[in-house]
């Protein structure tokens, strides 16, 4: 077995139907499907271990203003090189995924410079993806 550069994270998600998380993390995300049970599915997300767990109670939507949006919060997502950041945005509107906030640019020509998109899961978990214009502004002031 070999260490992977960057420790993985592990992320166990409620989904109220276990189908509907099965086919969108399935079929429109594009995660290879680990070991399941009556009440969960494990998840490859890009060598991470994502997780939805059965669970019918969900709690209340919080937002917050970012850039003029409302940013769903709590949310999780991948940070991806941007040609897979359009591929995936496209997997999205072809299965017709509506965006919370549709595909942007962010910081346009400034250090941080990213795509971004939100959107909700079958279960209403927000998601968000993005791609740096360079990796080395993941964590810049």
């Amino acid at each position: 077995m070999t260490t992977p550069s960057i420790p993985r994270f592990h992320l166990a998600m409620p989904v109220d139907d276990l189908a509907a998380a099965a086919e969108f993390y399935g079929s429109v995300v594009g995660c290879e499907r680990g070991r399941s049970s009556d009440t969960w599915i494990d998840w490859n997300l890009r060598g991470h271990q994502f997780v939805t767990h059965l669970s019918p109670a969900r709690q209340q939507a919080i937002h917050n203003p970012v850039d003029g949006h409302d940013v769903p919060v709590p949310h999780f997502g991948l940070i991806l090189e941007i040609p897979d950041f359009h591929a995936l945005a496209d997997r999205f509107r072809t299965a017709g995924t509506p965006f919370v906030i549709d595909p942007y640019l962010r910081f346009e020509g400034q250090t941080g410079e990213q795509w971004t998109m939100f959107l909700h899961d079958p279960a209403g978990n927000a998601l968000e993806f993005k791609a740096f214009a360079n990796d080395a502004d993941v964590f810049a002031i």
